[in-house]
């Protein structure tokens, strides 16, 4: 994948929240430009930026409007942190936690958000490319940091070097008050099967239903799985395989070294990149 295209793929994952719509709808602008005969473009970055934009926000807005008849909670597609390097780049990638955020803005606010405080567009430049005024840009840049209560893009927070073999240790002892001692009193399990996978249609709040979930998911469904640790999105993460098959991609979000959310990603079709 060249630089250009890249780029535009991950400002459309980013704004999409899914990494098979991002590479169509940048795969769209580049075959609508090829058959445009080489008509001469002023700045052919700009052109092909705000295409991609645009097209990205459409479709978001069309995808928005299709999750009312999504079966359960609906959750971005994961990528690979450790694997970016290739068709993406790390530091283009934002965090799972934020990305699960951003569902709360229309597809306008996020590409604003997203333009400016992890591409460090200037409002100007985002006016331009989505055909508003500067302040248009900065009000819609203020609605979306109060709907998000968030200032900044991107938080990595480090992970200890140990922090998935103490879990995974603990889930195979069946251990737990050790369990326990790892999960914050607010915690939030949300699942996303996609009605293609068995998961939890509403999420589960709190400690005490978290830790009956956890434990009894593992001892019925994943004793016998082959686990890998990975990083998704910036995240801690477990990838649970039955024989060769990719079934569940856990994700956790930590806060001061507790498990503040773990998300269960069971949607075939939305594991598919990390499958290998």
């Amino acid at each position: 994948m060249n630089t250009l295209q890249q780029l535009l793929t991950s400002y459309a994952y980013n704004i999409l929240g899914s990494w098979e719509e991002a590479k169509d709808v940048v795969q769209d602008v580049m075959l609508e430009r090829l058959n445009r005969n080489g008509d001469p473009v002023e700045n052919e970055k700009a052109y092909l930026t705000r295409a991609a934009i645009n097209r990205a926000i459409n479709a978001k807005s069309r995808q928005k409007k299709m999750r009312s008849t999504y079966p359960g909670e609906w959750l971005p597609e994961p990528l690979s942190t450790e694997t970016a390097d290739g068709d993406l780049h790390q530091k283009d990638i934002l965090s799972y936690s934020l990305m699960v955020l951003l569902e709360k803005l229309n597809a306008r606010q996020r590409a604003v958000f997203i333009l400016k405080e992890a591409f460090d567009y200037e409002h100007e430049e985002i006016a331009e490319l989505l055909d508003i005024s500067v302040e248009n840009s900065r009000q819609i840049l203020s609605r979306a940091k109060k709907e998000l209560k968030t200032e900044t893009a991107n938080n990595f927070l480090k992970t200890p070097q140990d922090y998935l073999d103490k879990y995974i240790n603990i889930i195979h002892t069946g251990d737990t008050a050790r369990l326990e001692q790892l999960l914050s009193d607010d915690i939030i399990l949300a699942s996303d099967g996609g009605g293609k996978a068995s998961a939890a249609l509403q999420p589960l709040i709190g400690k005490e239903k978290s830790l009956m979930f956890l434990s009894g998911i593992y001892r019925k469904f994943y004793h016998d799985s082959r686990i890998e640790k990975i990083f998704v999105n910036h995240h801690p993460a477990l990838l649970f395989y039955e024989e060769d098959r990719l079934v569940t991609c856990q994700v956790l979000e930590l806060q001061d070294e507790k498990i503040h959310r773990i998300y269960f990603l069971r949607n075939p079709d939305k594991l598919a990149p990390l499958q290998h």
